[in-house]
């Protein structure tokens, strides 16, 4: 079994990268999150690796960390994910954001990945309620954000939240990138300055 990949890029493909272990390519399958963060051709990487092994097949999955890995293999304990479902729903949300958007019942977050349907969403949501702590740490500050239970604090964070959500981001998504605003801007940000920091953290 291989479990971790440290090697140069050697190419990339619509979804993998292909990675030069001592003149040996590995070719492994990322999110398209994974792959956008990834280093250009020549460049060294480090990938945590999942190995699946099938009658007629050997495939590899890479990951920019252990949590995204081990999101990956416990998606696929529900129902209707399979591994590409997997793939598609850590495009859209880092652990982080997953774990948040699950313990804040947020179905939309969810259904925003390919191939998942609001039914999917609620079965993964659902099943998912009671392992998502043990996964990926909650950011407290995001889920005052992402509207879960109780009702957040009105102030220029929620209202940024809000206007991010206008702009056609998901909820957890749009409290994502408040989230890391409020951490980096000074004391009592406006509403436009998290906005607008909030939109730089998307856009990355």
């Amino acid at each position: 079994m291989i479990g971790k990949l440290k090697g140069v890029v050697d190419a990339y493909g619509e979804d993998f990268v292909i990675l030069d272990v001592h003149g040996v390519g590995y070719v492994a399958h990322c999110s398209s999150r994974t792959l956008q963060r990834l280093p250009p051709v020549g460049e060294a990487a480090v990938l945590s690796i999942e190995t699946v092994v099938r009658e007629d097949m050997i495939r590899l999955y890479g990951f920019r960390s252990d949590p995204e890995r081990e999101w990956f293999r416990l998606l696929q304990l529900v129902q209707g994910v399979g591994a590409r479902v997997a793939l598609g729903i850590l495009s859209v949300l880092e652990p982080a954001e997953l774990a948040t958007a699950i313990a804040s019942g947020d179905k939309a977050a969810v259904a925003r990945a390919p191939g998942v349907g609001p039914k999917l969403a609620q079965r993964i949501v659902a099943e998912m309620k009671d392992k998502a702590p043990a996964f990926a740490p909650i950011d407290p500050v995001m889920a005052g954000l992402s509207g879960g239970d109780g009702a957040p604090e009105p102030g220029p964070a929620q209202d940024a939240v809000s206007a991010l959500v206008n702009l056609g981001y998901g909820q957890s998504q749009a409290a994502a990138a408040i989230a890391a605003a409020l951490r980096a801007a000074g004391e009592a940000p406006t509403t436009a300055q998290l906005i607008r920091m909030g939109l730089k953290e998307l856009a990355r």
